[in-house]
């Protein structure tokens, strides 16, 4: 395609060649420059692309963009635009033909839920016989399948990456996306140059402060996936932000479309039975009511498949269509996840990470643990006051809502392990909390175990359904739920051996 088409429309200055060029490809890392190629130098957090472009020149890169004022040797194009990451975001949807608008769309955002509210669309939208795709935080996947992808991925890729995801489903014959959309990546372009069919906002709670500084800022990165949608922007009215969102978009041209259980909504539950193993309600709709199942407990998946009800109103999705699918959502990998249970005890993984949904997941467990709830959790936060006020949080809610805390590690990266757990475990002592704090994640699993009593629930919080562990700069396996089985398989071949 030529530079001069990819172009079109973008504000750019030409430094140097011309525009009459057929580019072959695009990339953002220098190390993935092919011949004829299209480097885009993008100054991030920690490296800047425009170190790495006489690299992407020696590879065979044809053009570069650019943001910053630069000379280069050889017989290269370079472009100066405004904002490559907006520009890579627009190059990349022209270059693999705009296959957001060969696509029904929806993108999901909010601090919490993003993940199940997901695959409850998924699942709905597999009742109609859709070929569905998903793009989130467990990964990128067509149907059953892990979508084959050159790429490996955030929550929301990269804006290249996600172009090349979309094209590569049209071509695998999707007809429906669903897509979180984190706030980073509407912070820096990801989504930008992508259309929605519809919107969906679940939450809003402190999180990620260390990027956005200030909720507002953190509210205002979320409401932009708002201004991208066509349709319908589907948005809880029982949350504060959520209630904010609400009066910024109600004259959008997209229609508004709100959910909840306390306040007025169009989708709203009522008569909400919760169980040890499943929540049930009646789902009150503009298309009339419903009774509804959803194998996980707790009212955040309440509110969750709400959200995926209402989506599915606003798709053309009966009733009695969107119940089974979510009834046939049996358990999502790392949320409230049962990872171990006999007559003893029960272990349940959860990838509750921020104080909102740690207490969320303890609150949900409380009632129906006859024993003690003993919690392993750490906290991964940016260094300052940001990530201080989520660890005294943490702390504060670990303390008020189980009965004995073991905190440890989460992903510490290059910050110190025994600061954290140290920062964290004075929080729970200040609140009168129980605690151990053990720096090695497995061990404080194993301890957590050790110590457990008949009847006791042990909720291993912060990872979820991730397996690895990042320390330093080393990224090492680490699956719970495999650690779990490990060892209380160990355990119970040696109490069986000690009976004989």
């Amino acid at each position: 395609m030529l530079l001069e088409a990819l172009l079109e429309g973008l504000q750019h200055r030409v430094l140097q060649g011309q525009l009459q060029i057929d580019i072959t490809d695009i990339a953002f890392d220098s190390r993935e420059v092919v011949k004829g190629g299209l480097f885009v130098a993008i100054a991030g957090f920690t490296v800047d692309g425009h170190r790495y472009i006489d690299k992407a020149v020696q590879l065979g890169a044809a053009a570069v963009l650019v943001e910053q004022d630069v000379e280069i040797d050889g017989d290269v194009t370079v472009v100066k635009l405004p904002d490559t990451r907006q520009a890579l975001a627009e190059v990349s949807a022209r270059f693999y033909g705009k296959p957001s608008e060969k696509l029904d769309l929806i993108g999901i955002t909010g601090t919490n839920g993003k993940t199940s509210t997901t695959y409850f669309i998924k699942s709905i939208l597999e009742q109609t016989e859709s070929k569905v795709g998903v793009i989130g935080t467990i990964g990128a996947m067509v149907g059953h399948e892990p979508l084959s992808t050159r790429s490996t991925t955030p929550t929301t890729p990269e804006s290249l990456h996600l172009q090349r995801m979309f094209a590569d489903m049209v071509h695998a014959g999707v007809r429906h996306v669903v897509m979180e959309v984190s706030s980073h990546a509407l912070s820096l372009h990801r989504a930008a140059a992508t259309r929605f069919q519809i919107g969906v906002f679940t939450n809003l709670t402190p999180d990620h402060l260390e990027l956005h500084k200030t909720m507002e800022e953190y509210f205002q990165a979320k409401a932009m996936l708002f201004d991208l949608t066509r349709d319908f922007n589907i948005i809880n009215a029982d949350n504060d932000f959520g209630r904010k969102l609400i009066d910024k978009v109600k004259h959008y041209p997209a229609k508004l479309v709100t959910y909840g259980i306390d306040a007025e909504a169009d989708v709203r539950a009522a008569d909400i039975r919760l169980e040890a193993d499943r929540s049930t309600y009646i789902a009150r709709t503009p298309a009339g009511s419903v009774e509804v199942t959803v194998h996980l407990p707790g009212m955040i998946y309440v509110y969750n498949s709400l959200a995926a009800l209402a989506c599915a109103y606003c798709s053309g999705i009966s009733l009695e269509q969107a119940a089974a699918g979510i009834q046939a959502v049996k358990s999502i990998k790392g949320r409230l996840e049962v990872a171990y249970q006999d007559d003893e005890r029960k272990i349940v993984i959860d990838f509750a990470h921020t104080e909102d949904s740690l207490e969320k997941a303890l609150t949900t467990l409380r009632p129906f643990t006859k024993g003690r709830l003993l919690l392993v959790f750490g906290v991964y936060a940016a260094p300052g006051a940001a990530g201080s006020g989520k660890r005294e949080a943490m702390g504060r809610i670990a303390a008020e809502h189980a009965d004995f805390c073991i905190v440890t590690s989460d992903n510490p990266k290059d910050q110190d392990p025994d600061a954290i757990i140290a920062e964290v475990s004075a929080a729970v002592e200040a609140a009168g909390g129980a605690f151990r704090g053990i720096v090695d994640r497995r061990e404080a699993i194993q301890f957590a175990i050790d110590i457990s009593e008949k009847d006791d629930v042990i909720l291993i919080a912060g990872k979820g359904h991730e397996t690895t562990q990042v320390i330093g700069k080393t990224e090492i396996p680490f699956n719970e739920a495999e650690i779990v089985a490990e060892i209380m398989s160990a355990r119970n071949t040696n109490f069986s051996s000690k009976k004989v």
